[in-house]
């Protein structure tokens, strides 16, 4: 857990460089990292950061081909197979027929595999908004915006998904 918040004046807003910014994000995404594997490990110690990223993806945007889940981790169709089989073998994903093509399969959440993904989104989010809080108000201006632009600008989608009134 941090103990520490460094406050950033508003004079240095002014004059940051993409240098100082880009180190600014590599630390808090550190941070954002420790946090993720914490929360997963408190749920379960045996699920992996890519392992969990599976999960999300399947959860956010529903059942998938093998090959078009590949993609979206950026990992070779076999990469995939393999995370796939050992995540089925835990009872988080399962394998069922694709409706318009016998010869494929469809990947998809357990119930425990949505469990494990709203128990570990919760506790991210919460360890997160601890972290937050610590801020002071005056350094949380603009926060939203400025990581949504980031967001934006590096492809990733706006959360859409709903998990007990939280987005992620």
């Amino acid at each position: 857990m941090v103990t520490e918040v460094v406050v950033v004046g508003k004079d240095a807003v002014a004059g940051e460089s993409v240098d100082e910014i880009t180190d600014a994000l590599m630390t808090a995404s550190r941070l954002l990292v420790a946090l993720s594997a914490r929360s997963i490990a408190y749920v379960d110690e045996s699920i992996t950061i890519p392992q969990f990223r599976t999960l999300v993806i399947l959860s956010t945007r529903g059942p998938s081909k093998i090959a078009t889940l590949a993609g979206l981790l950026n990992v070779q169709p076999s990469t995939a197979t393999r995370m796939v089989d050992r995540l089925v073998a835990a009872d988080l994903l399962d394998r069922k027929p694709n409706p318009e093509s016998r010869r494929e399969l469809i990947i998809e959440l357990t119930t425990r595999g949505r469990e494990v993904v709203d128990a570990v989104t919760a506790r991210r989010r919460a360890e997160i908004a601890d972290v937050v809080q610590r801020m002071p108000a005056a350094d949380r201006s603009g926060l939203v915006r400025a990581l949504t632009a980031f967001s934006a600008a590096g492809g990733e989608p706006l959360a859409a998904t709903v998990i007990e009134g939280y987005h992620f």
